[in-house]
């Protein structure tokens, strides 16, 4: 390994090497033989100046290119690597580079879409709206009118991740063998690291992504999402409506007096707990340079590269832990995550339920101001690691969407009261949940297990009259008294056989009412009315005796 750092990585290795030396272990870098590549590469950041080692590493990380940027917005949604000054200063991780030349996004498009600019456009601004490390976007006009924003990606962006993450895999393969007491998996980071960069450099994704958020939320009129022009879309150029607005961090206070901001905040709020509640499908990166005030008053989101899914069932969880955490219920919510975190061998169940609480109940009892759901999901994943529970990844990116979130919201009514709003929501949402999970479809997929049940369950009835009949029939465990064990066993078995023996009546008498006969009763044939008779006194007879016998028995435990 050592050999090849003077070769074709030399650069990105050093990168990796100062950012281990400077920010974790010193040691590692020794044993990788890393010092004499940090000789060699460029001495910069040990000038920097002495602003706090979380946003150092920010900085670091936005000077070492787009994948390393990548990288880190990730990380800030692993608490249980990083501390919450670094989890919070990579979380604001964004996108500040040099818009590339106008001749390169001509080139691009033309290649991706097989039509000359001038063809496919009645006009195409030169100048970007927007320039990211991945790609840039330029204001364009259909031949049919339309306005369009259109995404180009940058040239070599995709040659450049592919070999960054060769990198960054060699690094890991390097790191999980020298760093086994870390108990982090350094190669399943990468992979995960792999998957989402290359779904975000697909631009296809993105148009779907776009299409599924603008259908999930077609009920909030005041929130707008753009829609993908299919015909001008490909993995490196993604053509959407273009909608004009603001971004909401450059919104003066005039322009927001004119708007109903409480209903906006709401409105948006609502929409993101739908997204995890109901659809399982959200937008995960809603910083405020992702969200606009459109010229007509209303809320754009925009750049749906990064989103997250949720399984059924842990979308109900999340509800749970939500409402516990607004309702102030400190137990409740250590209750719902030890239910959904594996436990390690360093799990204290104490510890977690001592320290959610403190949490949930510091949460209640703090100011609109001070109140933030994605902080207070952000650092109840980092508790729930640091005493052996591992949340699911998919609970701290939903912290890191409210932490964003809380910021939009902070811009639109500082004074918004986030806590009344998520009990407000949620509580219908979960009531919305609950009338989804009585749909036809759910009820008929009921229908089908029963059938299936029913229609096993006298092949698994013969199976233990066999075994019984058979003195075959053994359950472990401890008993008292064996004898009143196997008593009890013989009054189930004589009950289930006479239970068959009225079941078979009931059947013959069905089937004999087919047959006609001269002797009636009721109008009915005779015969299979008295075997009607004969099985519901056998019934009556039974279930009286099995209060009579049951109740004392009861009445005793």
């Amino acid at each position: 390994m050592a050999h090849a750092l003077r070769t074709h990585h030399l650069k990105s290795y050093a990168g990796i090497a100062r950012l281990f030396y400077k920010y974790g272990s010193r040691d590692l870098v020794a044993r990788a033989g890393l010092e004499e590549a940090l000789l060699e590469c460029d001495t910069a950041a040990e000038d920097a100046a002495p602003d706090p080692l979380a946003t150092q590493l920010a900085g670091e990380l936005e000077r070492l290119g787009p994948s390393y940027v990548k990288l880190g917005q990730l990380l800030s949604t692993r608490s249980d690597l990083l501390p919450p000054a670094y989890l919070d200063a990579l979380a604001r991780l964004q996108d500040r580079v040099q818009p590339f030349p106008f001749d390169d996004v001509e080139r691009i498009v033309e290649q991706e879409l097989g039509v000359r600019l001038s063809k496919g456009f009645s006009s195409f601004d030169r100048t970007p709206l927007a320039a990211a490390s991945l790609g840039q976007v330029h204001r364009a006009t259909l031949r049919n009118g339309r306005d369009v924003a259109v995404k180009v990606q940058r040239p070599g962006a995709r040659e450049q991740v592919a070999d960054e993450l060769v990198v960054f895999a060699e690094v890991a393969e390097f790191l999980d063998r020298h760093a086994q007491d870390h108990g982090i998996a350094f190669a399943d980071i990468v992979e995960e690291f792999r998957k989402t960069i290359l779904e975000e450099l697909d631009y296809r994704r993105e148009a779907q992504n776009l299409t599924t958020l603008r259908t999930n939320l077609a009920s909030f009129p005041r929130l707008v999402v753009p829609e993908p022009i299919a015909d001008y879309s490909t993995g490196r150029v993604l053509t959407m409506e273009y909608v004009p607005g603001t971004n909401i961090s450059a919104l003066s206070p005039s322009v927001l007096v004119d708007i109903d901001r409480p209903k906006l905040a709401d409105d948006l709020l609502h929409a993101y707990l739908r997204q995890v509640i109901i659809d399982g499908f959200f937008h995960a990166d809603p910083h405020p340079g992702n969200v606009l005030l459109t010229d007509d008053g209303r809320l754009a989101l925009v750049d749906l590269g990064m989103v997250s899914r949720l399984p059924p069932m842990l979308q109900e969880q999340l509800l749970k832990l939500l409402m516990a955490v607004a309702e102030g219920q400190g137990d409740q919510a250590a209750e719902v995550a030890v239910r959904i975190g594996p436990q390690t061998d360093s799990f204290d169940r104490t510890e977690v339920d001592r320290h959610i609480s403190d949490l949930v109940t510091r949460y209640r009892d703090a100011t609109l101001q001070q109140v933030q759901a994605g902080a207070v999901m952000m650092e109840l994943s980092r508790i729930a690691e640091q005493h052996g529970l591992r949340l699911p990844r998919e609970l701290t990116m939903l912290g890191k969407t409210l932490l964003n979130l809380d910021k939009v919201v902070r811009m639109l009514m500082p004074d918004f009261d986030v806590q009344q709003s998520i009990r407000q929501h949620a509580t219908s949402l979960m009531q919305e949940r609950m009338r989804r999970s009585l749909s036809l479809s759910n009820t008929f997929s009921s229908l089908m297990e029963l059938k299936s049940f029913a229609e096993a369950l006298p092949g698994r009835m013969n199976r233990v009259m066999d075994a019984v009949a058979s003195n075959q029939f053994k359950l472990k465990m401890e008993v008292i008294d064996e004898g009143a064990l196997i008593d009890g066993f013989q009054k189930v078995a004589n009950r289930i056989a006479l239970g068959l023996v009225l079941a078979s009546l009931i059947v013959g008498a069905a089937m004999l009412m087919q047959v006609r006969t001269a002797f009636t009763l009721f109008g009915y044939p005779g015969f299979a009315m008295l075997l009607f008779i004969a099985a519901a006194s056998g019934g009556a007879w039974l279930a009286v005796t099995i209060i009579r016998t049951d109740r004392p028995k009861r009445a005793r435990g």
